[in-house]
């Protein structure tokens, strides 16, 4: 990761319209079609990985640790949202964010984000190998 310092106060956005297909109902979590919680979470993330993508070196990437959701209203489908991740602290490999998620001016949802700057080829290399770890027959 480059210059921590510089990575605090970067901003990622990222947009979306509601789908049918995005909503609670469709996705079986619930029976209103609306768009589902999760949906907020995949957009908030895809901001916070647009916010760090020019901060991280060759090799890297992130992955999410925590997300601590609130929502605050329901969106309908065909309606476009945009999510801001803002990062407001730098620990080690540690990225934390703000996020929020607007429908016009309206605050639909906000969280806190933690993610981890990992190197890619050794995260699933380390990944793999617990995974075959794991699946080793007892005996």
């Amino acid at each position: 990761m480059q210059s921590p310092n510089a990575l605090i106060d970067a901003v990622g956005l990222a947009t979306m319209v509601v789908r049918p297909g995005d909503t609670a109902v469709a996705m079986g979590i619930g029976d209103l079609p609306v768009a589902s919680n999760s949906h907020y979470l995949h957009l908030m993330e895809s901001a916070a990985i647009g916010a760090l993508a020019e901060h991280l070196d060759s090799g890297e990437t992130s992955r999410l640790l925590s997300i601590d959701l609130e929502v605050m209203a329901a969106v309908s489908i065909g309606v476009e949202i945009r999510a801001i991740a803002n990062c407001v602290e730098v620990d080690g490999k540690n990225v934390r964010f703000n996020c929020d998620i607007y429908d016009g001016e309206r605050h639909v949802a906000t969280a806190q984000m933690k993610r981890a700057v990992v190197e890619r080829v050794s995260f699933l290399a380390r990944t793999a190998a617990q995974t075959l770890t794991a699946q080793a027959p007892i005996n």
